[in-house]
């Protein structure tokens, strides 16, 4: 049964299908601190930071892509509109988390703002651009809108 876009409110269904989504989500994260792991512990001694950060990005846009392929269809199909709704909310759960967890650790504000400067190489900023929009391109190219 497709997602209703019921322009009353959410009904159960859409909850529910934005409860998965978060599922989805939570098995990206830990992904996303292994990557992380793998950043700090292999690539910038490797390769060094300026190259580090690009590869560390572009790996952990590799495992978004990968889960969300696989995962995404489980929703079933729906519209656009919901699938945007989706990103936008993987979006603003991946700032969340990224700033508490940044901020437990001991991290300074500017420290956490500077990981949005691409000029640095981090491509953070890309990476979670990239988060909003998968859960909408995955559900285009696996045909659920």
């Amino acid at each position: 049964m497709p997602i209703s876009n019921d322009k009353r409110g959410c009904n159960e269904e859409e909850v529910s299908v934005y409860f998965k989504s978060m599922l989805i989500w939570l098995v990206i994260t830990p992904l996303a601190i292994l990557n992380g792991a793998l950043r700090e512990i292999i690539f910038i001694p490797a390769l060094g930071e300026q190259l580090a950060y690009p590869v560390s990005g572009l790996l952990l846009c590799l495992f978004i892509f990968i889960v969300s392929y696989i995962l995404i269809p489980k929703l079933g199909k729906g519209t656009g509109g919901t699938y945007i709704k989706i990103g936008i909310i993987w979006i603003l759960a991946t700032i969340i988390f990224e700033t508490v967890y940044g901020l437990l650790a001991g991290w300074t504000l500017d420290e956490l703002l500077n990981a949005y400067n691409i000029t640095t190489g981090n491509l953070w900023l890309l990476i979670v651009i990239f988060i909003g929009f998968t859960p909408w391109f995955i559900a285009k190219i696996r045909r659920l809108i």
